[in-house]
């Protein structure tokens, strides 16, 4: 059964940083893109990266520009997100999910309805 289980978030104050990992069972991850979402209470789902199945491209939402960054290691069968200098508006639950498309990974703004089989998220919380 084809599953991704995001983990690595938690509780942290304003400059810190965090590493998310996203970990695929049930297929081989370097075959596919992956990306990364991030919800916060009471609103819309929100792309923050994206990375190709190779890792030589990566795209990123201008609010994490500079601060986050995306990569893989295929051997592991896993995805990365490094923040860095972490913000209170950083604060949401993290998905990482697959695009349907290649294309929906290398979008101006990633949009959730182009992605699916979504992992159980990780709260990152980020104090003031």
């Amino acid at each position: 059964q084809l599953q991704l289980v995001e983990s690595g978030g938690g509780l942290v104050q304003t400059g810190r940083s965090l590493r998310l990992s996203c970990v695929a069972s049930g297929f081989i991850l370097d075959h596919y893109p992956i990306g990364w979402f991030r919800q916060a209470p009471g609103k819309e789902r929100e792309g923050v990266s994206c990375i190709s199945s190779r890792g030589d491209r990566t795209n990123y939402a201008d609010s994490v520009k500079g601060r986050f960054t995306i990569s893989r290691d295929n051997a592991k069968n896993a995805v990365y997100l490094q923040m860095n200098m972490l913000e209170p508006e950083d604060t949401a639950v993290y998905y990482c999910a697959l695009p349907r498309t290649a294309n929906a990974c290398y979008a101006m703004g990633l949009k959730a309805t182009d992605f699916g089989s979504w992992g159980q998220g990780t709260q990152v919380t980020v104090s003031k």
